[in-house]
């Protein structure tokens, strides 16, 4: 199918597609006219980055993790390394939500002073 099949099936733009594929996340062939040629498998694929996507994984992890994604959900075929990487993305992400919520509290000490 034709890039912009793809983005009709799948709610992404044409242009999120062909960064996808810049950084390795999906893949297309090519038509003899130069077209990118995507197959079916790609609908599920996209799925599947929009929803690691969805989860705050960067596009980085996202290419360690894809391989071991399974249907729409997406599931996973499950390692020890998968493991370690997810929960190394949530540590980093618990980081993150403490670090706002303490800047949330020296801010909102700020408002309540005259």
């Amino acid at each position: 199918m034709l890039i912009g099949e793809l983005s009709r099936r799948t709610g992404v733009s044409a242009r999120s597609l062909r960064y996808y594929e810049a950084q390795g996340l999906l893949s297309a062939g090519r038509g003899a006219n130069g077209y990118r040629d995507y197959g079916e498998e790609a609908v599920v694929t996209v799925t599947q980055i929009r929803a690691l996507l969805r989860a705050g994984l960067s596009t980085e992890v996202i290419a360690q993790v894809l391989p071991c994604a399974r249907g729409e959900g997406p599931g996973f075929d499950w390692c020890a390394e998968l493991r370690e990487i997810l929960g190394g993305e949530l540590a980093v992400m618990d980081d993150r939500i403490e670090a706002l919520r303490l800047s949330r509290g020296a801010l909102a000490g700020l408002l309540t002073k005259p």
